[in-house]
């Protein structure tokens, strides 16, 4: 249920299912109409008023809602965290066998054929895990601020 109120007539409360939308707000806009036709509102709205000029009204048990949603999103992050951390983890070793043969190119030691066939496909095992190092470290400032959301939920008044 979204509420809808007018900055001309803050007293005046309009109720609709649902959540915001502009079919929501056309709903609330109907009402409006039938109050002015019933001559139930106290305002003059003769100079026109649209659907988009409704003011939600904030539900009492809304900050509880949003409260339970922030920590629901929290945890997701901390769980893709963990995913991109155990990617990150598991790609690496195999990555720094094949960056140690990169060195091997900037040097005036001769170079192998079976170490370039090594370092040819080793390039994916590479990229992957520079890619999944690069997520797991963007993912861990977004992550700090979901820890902060789950430790104040988790904090006990006792």
């Amino acid at each position: 249920m979204v509420q809808y109120t007018l900055a001309q007539c803050p007293e005046v409360t309009l109720s609709v299912p649902g959540k915001d939308s502009k079919k929501s707000r056309e709903k609330a806009m109907q009402q409006l109409i039938e109050l002015m036709d019933a001559g139930k509102l106290p305002v003059d709205l003769s100079d026109g008023f649209g659907p988009h000029e409704f003011i939600e009204v904030a539900a009492q048990g809304s900050t509880v809602v949003d409260e339970e949603t922030a920590v629901v999103e929290a945890v997701q992050i901390l769980n893709n965290l963990a995913t991109l951390k155990l990617k990150a983890q598991d790609l690496r070793q195999g990555a720094l066998e094949v960056r140690s043969l990169v060195d091997l190119l900037f040097t005036d030691e001769p170079i192998t054929e079976e170490q370039i066939d090594q370092l040819k496909k080793g390039f994916k095992v590479l990229k992957d895990f520079a890619q999944a190092n690069l997520r797991y470290r963007a993912g861990r400032s977004e992550a700090e601020d979901a820890r902060a959301i789950l430790d104040a939920a988790l904090k006990t008044n006792s």
